[in-house]
């Protein structure tokens, strides 16, 4: 006998008891797992804020009114000016001055000549520190934040869950999610790390928060 036989010889004896007419959904499975990882009373966005700069990325936070100039703050730190702007990205958010919008649609390359993007997000996850998009409105397809250099991601506080499981009731599994803890990184065989391999080199995330006054980076 093959292996390939002895494999499916053992899923037809663990089926052997199933209904022809059952199908998966038919079967309800418990998920009793423990849903999350933060304190009882603790500070998601605290938290998230902490784990994203982990990564080694920039996190600012600001209240809706100082969103545009925490906005214009990061670019101008960082040196860019040509950014790509997904659809639906709401054009009160942008800060006044000299910069060079480029929206959709756009080719690899022309994605490749700009300095970055800026985009929403779909969701935060606190525990670690990742960002998710979904291709949603104000968020644009995968390509728009991977082959740029630099991302600059807002996240309202009310879209960070405490955990993976909570992130994923948020989210439609039907949509292309984008998990993204940090800028991106790999390392070689010998440990050595090298950044902006998978996508943006550099990350900055905004968090907008109703309580906060003043922008200020923690």
């Amino acid at each position: 006998m093959s292996s390939r036989e002895a494999v499916l010889g053992r899923i037809r004896a663990a089926l052997a008891d199933v209904p022809r007419g059952e199908s998966p959904e038919d079967v309800p499975v418990p998920k009793d797992y423990r849903r999350s990882h933060v304190e009882p009373g603790g500070d998601r966005v605290a938290l998230f804020a902490e784990r994203v700069a982990d990564y080694r990325a920039t996190v600012t936070r600001t209240d809706p009114a100082g969103l545009p100039d925490a906005i214009a703050a990061a670019l101008t730190a960082r040196g860019v000016r040509r950014l790509a702007l997904p659809a639906g990205f709401p054009v009160e958010l942008l800060p006044p001055g000299d910069w060079d919008w480029h929206s959709e649609p756009l080719d690899v390359p022309r994605l490749d000549a700009l300095d970055g993007a800026l985009t929403l997000a779909a969701a935060g996850i606190a525990v670690t520190g990742t960002v998710v998009l979904d291709a949603g409105s104000g968020q644009g397809r995968r390509a728009l934040t991977l082959v740029p250099d630099y991302h600059l991601c807002v996240v309202r506080a009310e879209q960070i869950a405490d955990d993976v499981p909570d992130a994923l009731a948020r989210l439609d599994p039907t949509r292309p999610l984008t998990f993204i803890s940090g800028p991106s990184a790999t390392s070689d065989i010998e440990l050595n790390r090298v950044e902006g391999v998978h996508g943006p080199r550099t990350l900055d995330v905004v968090i907008v928060e109703p309580t906060h006054q003043e922008p200020h980076r923690p």
